[in-house]
């Protein structure tokens, strides 16, 4: 059993197909991925949805809509196309660069 940057709960053979699918979507204000920034809390994968629980550094992310797009439409072009996909914006727990990963912090000079 491979492991996820984020809480996955679903089909194994899911998984990977959903974390290359984030991965590939950037957050233009920090040129780095959403996976990578620690955005994802959370996929859960049942009943034939896909649920993705996910958050902005900051409340006046001023890109918030663009980026919830992308997130659903990479998951979609990735995904079985029968699997609904919901994203769900969260602010609990409170982001902060502790989520980041260490790459991340790298890049940011941290």
């Amino acid at each position: 059993m491979s492991s996820s940057p984020f809480p996955y709960r679903g089909p194994e053979a899911l998984r990977e197909p959903t974390l290359r699918a984030l991965r590939r979507v950037v957050d233009p204000e920090v040129s780095l991925n959403v996976v990578d920034v620690g955005l994802v809390y959370g996929v859960t994968v049942e009943d034939g949805t896909l649920h993705a629980q996910v958050t902005m550094t900051s409340a006046a992310c001023p890109v918030t809509d663009l980026i919830l797009e992308e997130i659903e439409n990479e998951l979609d072009r990735e995904l079985p196309a029968e699997l609904l996909i919901r994203v769900e914006l969260v602010w609990e727990p409170p982001w902060t660069t502790e989520r980041m990963s260490e790459s991340a912090r790298r890049f940011m000079g941290w």
